[in-house]
């Protein structure tokens, strides 16, 4: 008799897709501690084990991080993105740079082709709100503001494919920056993004292309391109 794999439990299920979409609401932003399982068995009104059995296969899908003696983190905010980051975790930083570069560079150029009055709206929006991070001296705000501000333009391309993986892959791209940019924020490390919103606004898909791959990792910069 052929062997078959045991089916998990419908309560199981349950428990599995609130916590997933926990996760991919932004509800539990990536870094972030998740409640203990003392606490999810209170939230949830379920048993120990099926909220340990749920974390387990959300850790094996790459979305959870379990430290033992720290706690349950979020790794990614989808299975793809949790491969992804697995796969590439430990590439060199400057792959990781010219895969964002050639991403971001495609999308600005459709960007500026196909955006709407929306669009234009959001990223004057998000481009303040990443300068006002830049002045706090925050940077763990900065990184989360810049990030979304790169997906917004990403998302402007309004190219579901293209934007789904740069989604996929923001996750690495956002531990990558967090890690550049370090714990103090330089004046030297500052990098303008006006002139790509002003390019996306005017249509201008050629300028708008070239200022989204001029902006590598701030570790891979020279001294003469600090403050690009």
């Amino acid at each position: 008799m052929a062997l078959s794999s045991p089916r998990r439990s419908a309560l199981s299920d349950q428990v599995i897709a609130q916590l997933r979409n926990q996760i991919t609401s932004g509800e539990w932003p990536v870094g972030s501690r998740i409640p203990t399982e003392p606490e999810l068995v209170e939230q949830l009104g379920v048993a120990r084990n099926t909220v340990r059995e749920a974390v387990r296969a959300l850790a094996h899908n790459g979305l959870l991080d379990i430290r033992q003696g720290s706690g349950t983190y979020v790794l990614a905010t989808s299975e793809l993105a949790g491969v992804m980051h697995r796969r590439f975790a430990g590439s060199d930083p400057r792959h990781v740079a010219e895969v964002r570069s050639t991403l971001e560079s495609s999308a600005a150029r459709l960007a500026a082709e196909r955006r709407t009055e929306r669009d234009v709206r959001q990223l004057e929006t998000l481009l303040a709100r990443r300068e006002e991070a830049w002045a706090s001296g925050d940077a763990e705000r900065f990184v989360t503001t810049d990030a979304t501000f790169h997906h917004a333009v990403v998302a402007a391309s309004h190219n579901d494919v293209l934007t789904g993986l740069y989604a996929d892959l923001g996750d690495l791209l956002r531990d990558w920056l967090r890690e550049d940019v370090g714990e103090v924020l330089r004046p030297e490390n500052h990098m303008d993004h006006g002139r790509l919103v002003a390019a996306i606004r005017a249509g201008d898909g050629d300028t708008a292309a070239a200022e989204a791959a001029s902006y590598p990792f701030m570790c891979l910069r020279s001294p003469a391109q600090a403050g690009g």
